[in-house]
């Protein structure tokens, strides 16, 4: 039998064969580029309007001003079509775009079903998982690889609670 260094050739052409079949990437970068910036300036402010625990989730739409009563200032974006904020099955935070990456429209937004945990287009039915990567899961999103647009969540450089970004 044909070695190559130390693997037969059949486990090495089933090991290529498996790598090059499972490397299906995913486009996050279809939506196109807009500022994002949703500061969390203390406690209070988060806990009115952030996400409490796993599974929880709330948008962000500064031109609809969604949430209401949310203190947008002049400095503040809400991204391409609004942003989500959700709390992951673990507790970490995550945000996305709210704009459906197959439609590429800023008023085509994301629903959340919130019985099956999952982001659901209104428009092409596409579903993402949420609550981990905003990865496709069914529908022409998953056919052509094209998950949620990723935001950063985290502690602010003044030291605010939370800010969401670009």
């Amino acid at each position: 039998m044909l070695k190559l260094r130390g693997f037969s050739l059949p486990i090495a052409l089933t090991v290529l064969l498996a790598v090059a079949v499972g490397c299906k990437s995913v486009d996050d970068e279809r939506i196109p580029v807009a500022p994002v910036k949703v500061d969390f300036v203390n406690v209070g402010s988060w806990n009115a309007y952030g996400v409490g625990g796993a599974l929880d989730y709330r948008k962000f739409i500064k031109s609809e001003r969604i949430p209401a009563g949310f203190p947008y200032t002049a400095m503040m974006a809400t991204g391409f079509g609004g942003v989500l904020l959700v709390c992951g099955y673990e507790g970490e935070f995550k945000a996305y775009d709210l704009a459906c990456p197959v439609e590429r429209k800023n008023n085509v937004r994301i629903n959340v079903d919130a019985d099956a945990h999952v982001g659901v287009c209104p428009v092409c039915h596409s579903t993402y998982d949420i609550y981990r990567f905003g990865s496709p899961l069914s529908g022409v999103a998953a056919e052509n690889g094209y998950g949620l647009t990723r935001y950063n969540v985290g502690p602010g450089p003044a030291g605010e609670y939370m800010v969401i970004s670009r």
